[in-house]
């Protein structure tokens, strides 16, 4: 068997690890770069309420509220 440091392959390997560590370190400069953060506006919501919303609200509740009915159903089924 022939000495790996004697016919180079060490270096090979070496050096293909190191090329693929350089593409990625620059692959992460190129995307930070070129990459720009998005701001986006905040949003506040409206927490103060008007009287007309108030009465809104209540005919909103006042109509989802159930009706009595003309009839009553029964307790048990015959």
């Amino acid at each position: 068997m022939r000495n790996p440091f004697e016919s180079g392959q060490i270096k090979n390997y070496l050096l293909l690890y190191a090329s693929v560590v350089v593409i990625m370190v620059l692959f992460f400069i190129a995307t930070s770069l070129f990459n720009e953060p998005v701001k986006h506006e905040k949003k506040e919501f409206n927490t103060e309420i008007n009287a007309t919303q108030l009465a809104k609200q209540k005919e909103i509740k006042e109509a989802l509220k159930p009706k009595e009915h003309k009839y009553k159903l029964l307790e048990k089924a015959y």
